[in-house]
């Protein structure tokens, strides 16, 4: 599904380069559950926004379901985003001024689709979430749980192939971070792709692989032996 071959990003530093993403090489399935693991400056969030396409200052390879992203103008790669890719963000992300419901809805805007059929979408997915008494309710109203519960039914209502998710029970507590990580391993095995960065060793757990960066090398993958960065 996922094919990075020869990724590399770096930062102008002065008059010199600082490197955060080094010849970075990596295939992912179909359905697959991914965990990216390393210390801070290791490369990890900067991987992510190059997969989330976030990011479109870096060199290489990119192949997503076949189609060849380093290829793409900025413009496609933005449709593509909009269409295959969900993302959770540790701060939510969500926007102050839009009410839970409309904060859901935002993916489903982008697409041509009726107003039935979202309305009924977002019902589905407040329902899903049991954040159905919340539909009213601004973000500055919500608990740091319920905001995520609300990122996360952002990022997957429009069924995104792949859904990425950087530190995503970073500021929660362990009971509601358990909840949100039960809710990662539903959609799964619902055939979901799923790419998250954590240092939690207990979320690393519901995956089914782990990766691990560090300088921006990839050191270590546990689909393969260790990785050489020779």
């Amino acid at each position: 599904m996922i094919q990075l071959k020869n990724i590399e990003r770096s930062y102008k530093i002065g008059s010199g380069q600082e490197w955060v993403l080094r010849r970075i090489q990596l295939n992912i399935r179909e359905g697959e559950f991914v965990t990216v693991m390393g210390p801070s400056g290791a490369g990890k969030s900067s991987l992510l926004n190059v997969l989330a396409l976030l990011d479109d200052q870096w060199q290489g390879e990119y192949w997503l379901k076949e189609q060849p992203l380093h290829t793409f103008g900025r413009k496609q790669r933005a449709e593509v985003a909009r269409r295959e890719i969900g993302m959770v963000f540790q701060s939510y992300h969500l926007l102050d001024d839009l009410t839970v419901a409309e904060n859901i809805d935002l993916p489903l805007s982008y697409k041509n689709m009726p107003r039935s059929e979202r309305q009924a979408l977002v019902a589905d997915a407040l329902d899903r979430f049991n954040i159905v008494g919340k539909k009213d309710l601004y973000p500055s109203q919500l608990s740091g749980g319920q905001q995520q519960l609300v990122g996360i039914a952002r990022a997957v209502i429009h069924r995104p192939a792949l859904l990425l998710a950087d530190e995503p029970t970073g500021n929660l507590h362990s009971g509601h971070a358990k909840e949100i990580m039960e809710m990662f391993r539903s959609l799964n095995e619902q055939g979901t792709t799923i790419v998250q960065v954590t240092h939690s060793e207990a979320n690393a757990a519901y995956g089914s692989r782990v990766i691990e960066l560090r300088d921006g090398w990839m050191v270590k993958d546990t689909s393969a032996s260790e990785v050489s960065v020779s």
